[in-house]
């Protein structure tokens, strides 16, 4: 995790963001455990309660749940269930964006899909 944070956000969505980001990625897997709020708090120089605040935002999301005597583990789904949320907001938040952007510098979509895969190659 990086252990800068912005001012732009709270501490405790920031460092939600960030354990989504894991899941996603694959760093964090179904089942995995949440390093201990006492460990993020110490490394990162951030209370206490803002970790277990920005975890609590992850276990109302039924993407982590809370095991008694054992910590915070990433939940069967997880996983599955933030893909289809990201996508389902990428596709009605950040794709028109990008068709308008596109449009407007009057791209044509094969090149775009071809400069992907040059991309691609190059860094094989």
């Amino acid at each position: 995790m990086d252990p800068k944070w912005s001012d732009n956000q709270p501490i405790y969505r920031q460092l939600r963001d960030r354990v989504v980001s894991m899941i996603l990625e694959g760093s964090l897997k179904e089942g995995d455990p949440l390093p201990s709020v006492r460990t993020i708090a110490a490394d990162y120089q951030i209370n206490p309660l803002t970790v277990l605040k920005g975890y609590q935002v992850l276990v109302d999301e039924e993407l982590v749940e809370k095991r008694r005597g054992l910590g915070m583990f990433v939940k069967t789904g997880a996983s599955r269930a933030l893909m289809k949320n990201e996508r389902e907001v990428f596709m009605k938040t950040e794709w028109p964006q990008i068709v308008l952007r596109i449009r407007r510098l009057d791209l044509d979509p094969r090149e775009l899909l071809n400069a992907v895969d040059d991309g691609k190659r190059s860094k094989s």
